[in-house]
């Protein structure tokens, strides 16, 4: 059996658009990049039927999604004409279908020279040295040879933690209970979505369990450019579907009591059997398709079990099982005799498209894994961090915060089992008013092991995952773990000591969105500045006010949260009446670098912290007080770390 050998600065082992992001972030960076893939194809759920961005407010993620998403736009624009209805479908390209996301991803990776992308290979073994992660190896599953690969970082991002489960991390699989974080949704639970109340049964006990897994479609109507359907797929049994005849003779295929756009409501489709389907319309007549999980005939919960821990043999038998069960769903529909006459006719108006997938019969590659091995990581994410403690303000705020994280808390079923009043399955959860919350760097470490950041399978609990995992967020945490890890490497550091505020300071300068504000311009010249005290505690609510005058309370927080973030006793003696005007302030700043010992070019320039000129005796703003200091607060850190501790817990 042939053997290479090969050493980077970084392996990527997952190329999700997770993994992607990561690749091209620690690239662009200077890093040498592996990139591994157990398919032939990059781009994990975005190029495999999820055709459309899980995302409610497109201010909360930027960077190198946002440069993903203007790609398409532009792809879109260039071939169809900025006025064309393919332009408008692809929604400023947070929409697209598969085959141009998976173009747009091999084109930012191909511009990378720093970046090699192994195709075809699974990930076999892990070797660690010191507690730290030194060599990944892998099996090309065609013609079997075996790689090894060696670098000073390693990125998991995969959707089933399999590189850090080799190396020895711990991690959690299935639910917790309600006593073990104190989360309302945890463990068994039968929610009524519509309702939002707790239904009989759910008793909160946590398990082994996980939410189903399925295949997400990509459906045309163009009948020029379909694959249809004309045999039921191997082992087709109708028995797995006719529990929908009931859902739909009981009203369980209706739409739901709300709408919320981009959720895969097809009005047109409620109150039918193509209601077992969600579609969303993407460009050039096609679709993605989601597999409803509300309806009582869902076939699909339990069918994962043992997938996690399984080898890849047993992983492929899974991988085809899920594969029939969807075409004989979509075959069941189509073509069954009892279900309506009007329905068939209906659901016959889409089918696979002959322009995708065109090496894997037209059916998406990527296995739709919602959740699998969780990390036990140097922080828990949990249900409890996404809840503001009262209605003016925001939710828990990380100083480690690499993204701002939205998204509503969304766990398909993992069991068939009812609630007694056949509303529901069990564990599906649905709560759509979740605010914008901040992402820790510590989820994607490790408690125990060292050199390898984790993007995707990150330490959260059940429900927290249910918010976190989806592809945008994982694209930012994966441009978070890409620049770590890459300064890790220039630093000659472990991952978990790299300063913090030198990753955020890179991941602001990128674009990237450390936390979210309702008035923030991105333009602001104090953007940056902001955003890195906003997840330090300058802002309790999600206002920022840049432009009004600095009040004295509020100086005095910020002053108290500025010297416990640099570790200094300085600064009590500071306070004059008229500190509050640009005149005052400047003296305040000169008095803090004095105290500090900072002289020449460490000192801070009036210029770069100011709006404009101004008058001496006008207020200083907000805005102001904020960028003068973010500037001194990086003269006195430097490359010392911060005062994070990266102690285990949640």
């Amino acid at each position: 059996m042939k053997k290479k050998k090969n050493n980077y600065d970084i392996v990527v082992v997952g190329g999700t658009p997770a993994g992607i992001m990561a690749a091209v972030a620690a690239a662009r960076l200077g890093a040498t990049v592996a990139l591994v893939e157990y398919h032939g194809h990059i781009g994990g759920m975005s190029t495999s039927g999820l055709g459309k961005s899980d995302i409610e407010n497109k201010d909360a993620i930027s960077g190198l999604f946002s440069e993903f998403t203007g790609r398409v736009r532009e792809y879109y624009i260039g071939k169809y004409g900025k006025d064309s209805e393919n332009v408008r479908l692809c929604r400023d390209g947070y929409y697209y279908e598969p085959s141009v996301a998976e173009m747009i991803f091999n084109e930012m990776i191909r511009e990378e020279k720093n970046i090699s992308l192994l195709l075809g290979y699974q990930i076999e073994s892990a070797r660690t040295d010191a507690q730290a992660v030194v060599e990944a190896g892998f099996k090309n599953r065609r013609n079997k040879d075996s790689l090894k690969l060696q670098a000073e970082v390693f990125i998991d991002a995969t959707y089933e933690g399999d590189l850090y489960a080799l190396a020895g991390a711990d991690y959690r699989l299935g639910r917790e209970g309600k006593d073990v974080f104190g989360e309302p949704h945890a463990g068994k639970i039968f929610f009524d979505h519509n309702e939002h109340i707790f239904l009989p049964g759910s008793t909160g006990e946590g398990d082994d369990k996980l939410p189903a897994y399925t295949y997400r479609l990509c459906l045309t109507d163009d009948p020029g450019n379909s694959y249809v359907l004309k045999e039921p797929p191997s082992g087709y049994e109708r028995e797995n579907y006719t529990a929908y005849l009931s859902d739909l003779e009981e009203g369980r295929l209706g739409g739901p009591k709300v709408l919320r756009e981009g959720h895969g409501y097809y009005p047109a489709h409620f109150n039918t059997m193509l209601r077992v389907f969600s579609f969303a319309e993407i460009p050039n007549r096609k679709y993605d398709v989601n597999i409803n999980p509300r309806a009582l005939g869902f076939p699909f919960p339990g069918e994962n079990r043992n997938y996690v821990e399984a080898d890849w043999e047993q992983r492929e038998r899974v991988f085809r099982r899920h594969r029939d069960l969807t075409l004989g769903l979509l075959y069941f529909v189509q073509n069954d005799p009892e279900v309506p006459e009007e329905h068939r006719k209906m659901a016959n108006e889409y089918h696979l498209p002959l322009d995708e997938f065109t090496d894997n019969g037209h059916f998406p590659w990527q296995f739709y894994v919602r959740e699998a091995r969780r990390l036990k990581g140097k922080y828990t994410l949990t249900e409890n961090d996404l809840n503001p403690k009262n209605a003016k303000s925001r939710p828990a705020v990380f100083p480690d915060s690499v993204i701002a994280g939205e998204f509503p808390i969304d766990s398909f079923p993992v069991a068939k089992e009812q609630s007694s009043g056949k509303e529901v399955l069990e564990g599906y959860i649905c709560l759509l008013e979740i605010l914008p919350y901040q992402v820790p760097l510590r989820i994607m470490l490790p408690e125990k092991i060292n050199q390898l950041v984790v993007p995707v399978a990150a330490s959260t609990s059940h429900v927290a995952y249910s918010t976190i995992r989806m592809e945008p967020q994982w694209m930012g945490m994966g441009q978070a773990a890409g620049t770590l890890a890459q300064l890790a490497v220039s630093l000659q550091r472990n991952t978990d000591a790299v300063p913090v505020h030198l990753l955020q300071k890179a991941l602001l300068e990128s674009g990237q969105v450390l936390t979210l504000f309702d008035d923030l311009d991105t333009g602001d010249k104090a953007c940056q500045a902001a955003q890195f005290w906003g997840v330090r505690g300058f802002f309790p609510a999600y206002a920022a006010a840049l432009r009004q005058p600095l009040q004295k309370e509020d100086f005095e927080r910020w002053l108290e949260i500025f010297l416990a973030e640099t570790g200094r006793t300085f600064g009590s003696r500071v306070w004059e009446e008229g500190s509050l005007t640009h005149a005052g302030f400047g003296r305040m700043i000169r008095s803090l670098e004095e105290e500090a010992g900072l002289a020449g070019s460490a000192k801070t320039n009036p210029l770069d912290w100011k709006y404009g000129p101004g008058n001496p005796d006008a207020p200083v703003l907000r805005g102001e007080a904020c960028m003068a200091l973010f500037q001194l607060y990086f003269h006195l850190m430097g490359e010392r770390n911060a005062n994070i501790h990266y102690n285990s817990g949640s």
